[in-house]
């Protein structure tokens, strides 16, 4: 009886040491190298955009900037989210999630329609031309994406605040776009934060 119980614990010991050694240490060093990889270890870091030496954002994470003169906004605004205390924000970045409000939520049909005739104002555009993703909130509340559609609306309006010319806006919207992923999946998307800092390069002459 003893000797079987020694047996079992010895057994039990060893391989709580091997699969300690594994788990704890051995696999968390392959993850670790393979993010190491050229290539890979961009994603790794969470796609970290660097500007003069220094981190300015993460093109995987939508902050919309909040100017200080609403009525001279010289800035691309990300999509709405559910977090932010306005209807059209900024996004509290200490939390993540939508709204989780059903398609017949008067809330959200409410939202919906303040946001419409906010922007519409703010660009100076019919309600009717403010596209979709502009008034509905992403699934994180923190999607840097927004479509080319909505970065169109708003080149008009950067061009007269920046002073940049129109064509010189565009140019930066269109370093900003990416591709359906492999082609075929997805959508063309318009990444704001690496948006805004095109925009900003081309103001100091970059």
């Amino acid at each position: 009886m003893l000797s079987t119980l020694r047996r079992q614990t010895g057994t039990g010991l060893r391989l709580l040491i091997v699969l300690t050694v594994l788990c704890g240490i051995v696999y968390p060093l392959v993850v670790w190298g393979v993010s190491r990889i050229p290539g890979l270890s961009g994603n790794a870091e969470g796609r970290q955009i660097v500007r003069d030496g220094k981190v300015v954002g993460s093109s995987l994470i939508g902050v919309d900037p909040v100017p200080a003169d609403p009525n001279a906004d010289p800035y691309f605004h990300t999509r709405p989210a559910a977090s932010a205390k306005d209807v059209l924000g900024p996004a509290d970045t200490s939390t993540s999630g939508g709204s989780n409000k059903a398609g017949d939520s008067q809330d959200l049909l409410d939202a919906v329609s303040r946001r419409r005739a906010q922007i519409a104002q703010r660009e100076g555009v019919l309600p009717e031309a403010v596209p979709a993703d502009a008034v509905t909130a992403s699934a994180s509340g923190l999607d840097p994406d927004i479509s080319p559609e909505y970065a169109a609306l708003q080149v008009a309006r950067v061009a007269r605040v920046t002073g940049l010319s129109e064509a010189a806006v565009r140019q930066a919207v269109a370093t900003a776009t990416g591709g359906r992923i492999l082609g075929f999946l997805g959508e063309a998307h318009v990444d704001v934060t690496e948006l805004n800092l095109a925009v900003l390069d081309a103001r100091q002459g970059r």
